[in-house]
């Protein structure tokens, strides 16, 4: 806590932990406004409310999926504090577009033919400035900072992160469509101001020329990432913790709407729990591993994951709803509600405590020079999975199975990432004892 604090604090660190906090914020606070505003006031389909969020979540991740290779390049062979810049900036020019977007579906113009579409497109365009951003904000850490001090500020990053989802979420949830179109904007604004303060960080290696063939440099920067067994078991423990935690996302503002019958702002206040807890267990695991990068605690943190789940199943099953939407006052006095939120909360802090361990084996055993690639690769395969999730989702929905039931399905799932931490866990083992 003390390296977290004096970190904080730092000229070396502040800045980026702002414009990324911005960043993540902005994203979800455009992302969820339009999901809320489509779910709750365009469709009345349980089938086409998950196809709708699957959808918008899968327009997100495609960028990552063909991009991230060619971020990476970049980001390990020019200045990536000028890098952050120049995204920043297109952050703007998008914002724009969402913002127009958000404006004209809430004035009712082109619904389904231009005010959708033109979110859709932002959306879509945010993805490729978090594919650009995404492999600098960690690369960066162990070029500015200490080698004690990559967990700590690994772990700052991750929980910032989740903390500004839940702020985003929140706001989404509170305030109307057309006040979220001028917040996208001013938000973009406030995060190309913070990031003229990064501080340079120029590439270490050798300059290389950059390959433009996204599908042959993809496969390329994989194959080279992965010859460290670790780096390789904790990227594909990632992209199936990621996988999982789409299909939750989707579920979410369905589940809200149709099985508890709650309100757009319950909906917000279940992303915004589970943010929080993955916000909190980013920090505990630190403090349990005292900044030793280790998979000690990751395989049993999934399997209680999957627990939660169950028990989080088991209570959607017995909610007994009235007819009339519940606001959050209302839902709050449910008597299972507590329960429900605790139970939710426990899913989203062992998910947390997941992760963050394995996050820091990317930056940790490669070479700084290669760290960019190795979270670009890192963001492929994430993507990769993400997109599957996504459809996932929306194919267990078009196969009838109730979205209450789909929760199971999740738990189960839960039992790859555990295996693959634990395999994690012997190759880190069997490389101390080498």
């Amino acid at each position: 806590m003390t390296t977290s604090t004096q970190l904080i604090r730092a000229r070396r660190f502040l800045p980026l932990f702002v414009t990324q906090l911005l960043g993540a914020f902005n994203d979800n606070l455009f992302k969820n406004a339009m999901v809320f505003f489509v779910v709750y006031s365009v469709y009345n389909s349980e089938t086409a409310e998950m196809w709708f969020s699957a959808v918008a979540s899968g327009v997100f991740v495609v960028p990552f999926f063909l991009l991230s290779a060619l971020a990476g390049q970049l980001a390990d062979m020019r200045d990536k504090a000028r890098i952050i810049r120049v995204v920043k900036a297109c952050e703007i020019g998008i914002m724009m577009v969402g913002g127009a977007g958000l404006l004209l579906a809430w004035r009712g113009v082109g619904i389904g033919t231009l005010s959708i579409p033109l979110m859709l497109l932002a959306l879509f365009a945010m993805g490729v400035h978090s594919t650009f951003f995404g492999p600098i904000k960690y690369a960066i850490l162990p070029q500015h900072l200490k080698q004690g001090e990559v967990l700590a500020g690994t772990g700052l990053v991750e929980a910032g992160t989740y903390m500004a989802v839940l702020a985003g979420t929140i706001v989404a949830g509170w305030i109307g469509v057309h006040w979220a179109a001028i917040a996208v904007v001013l938000v973009a604004c406030l995060g190309f101001a913070s990031s003229q303060f990064v501080p340079p960080a120029p590439p270490l290696g050798a300059i290389e020329p950059l390959d433009f063939n996204v599908f042959r440099a993809s496969r390329k920067l994989i194959m080279d990432t992965v010859h460290d067994r670790r780096v390789f078991l904790a990227i594909v423990a990632i992209s199936i913790f990621w996988a999982i935690c789409t299909i939750l996302f989707v579920q979410f503002t369905p589940l809200a709407k149709n099985v508890l019958s709650a309100s757009k702002e319950v909906a917000s206040l279940f992303l915004v729990i589970f943010s929080v807890g993955v916000a909190i267990g980013s920090v505990s695991i630190n403090a349990l591993l005292k900044g030793t990068v280790s998979a000690k605690y990751s395989p049993m943190s999934v399997i209680a994951m999957g627990g939660f789940l169950i028990a989080f199943e088991s209570i959607c099953s017995d909610w007994q709803a009235g007819g009339a939407m519940m606001d959050v006052p209302t839902f709050i006095a449910h008597p299972l509600a507590p329960t429900l939120l605790l139970t939710l909360l426990g899913i989203a802090v062992s998910g947390g405590m997941f992760v963050v361990p394995l996050y820091a084996f990317l930056t940790t055993f490669v070479e700084k020079s290669q760290t960019a690639r190795t979270i670009a690769a890192n963001n492929i395969v994430n993507s990769g999975a993400m997109v599957v999730g996504a459809l996932f989702a929306g194919l267990l929905s078009m196969l009838g199975l109730a979205v209450v039931k789909q929760l199971l399905v999740v738990a189960g799932c839960c039992l790859l990432p555990a295996w693959f931490g634990y395999a994690l866990l012997r190759a880190e083992r069997a490389a101390l004892t080498a």
